[in-house]
């Protein structure tokens, strides 16, 4: 089982809707992947003290980021519904 991480704040959706209209499976982006992606891409805070604030290790942290990244492309580049899917947080 994945060890939980400390997450701040809960954002107010569940999903972002493509416009027009949705273009395959929708890609699942996990809680803890938007929080390290806030802290570092919008905070601006290093690996080290995100992976501090969210209780686990830098690496971890690269490791969420990459694949919040990849997921946020690939639903703008290909038309995809993004959902929040919420697994193993600590509010």
């Amino acid at each position: 089982m994945p060890k939980p991480v400390n997450i701040s704040s809960y954002p107010p959706v569940d999903a972002l809707v493509p416009v027009p209209e949705e273009q395959g499976a929708p890609l699942h982006l996990d809680l803890a992947e938007l929080e390290a992606l806030r802290l570092v891409e919008l905070e601006k805070l290093s690996y080290n003290a995100a992976g501090l604030i969210m209780g686990v290790s830098r690496n971890t942290i690269w490791r969420l980021v990459e694949g919040g990244k990849e997921k946020l492309i690939t639903a703008f580049l290909e038309g995809r519904r993004i959902e929040l899917h919420k697994k193993e947080a600590e509010f």
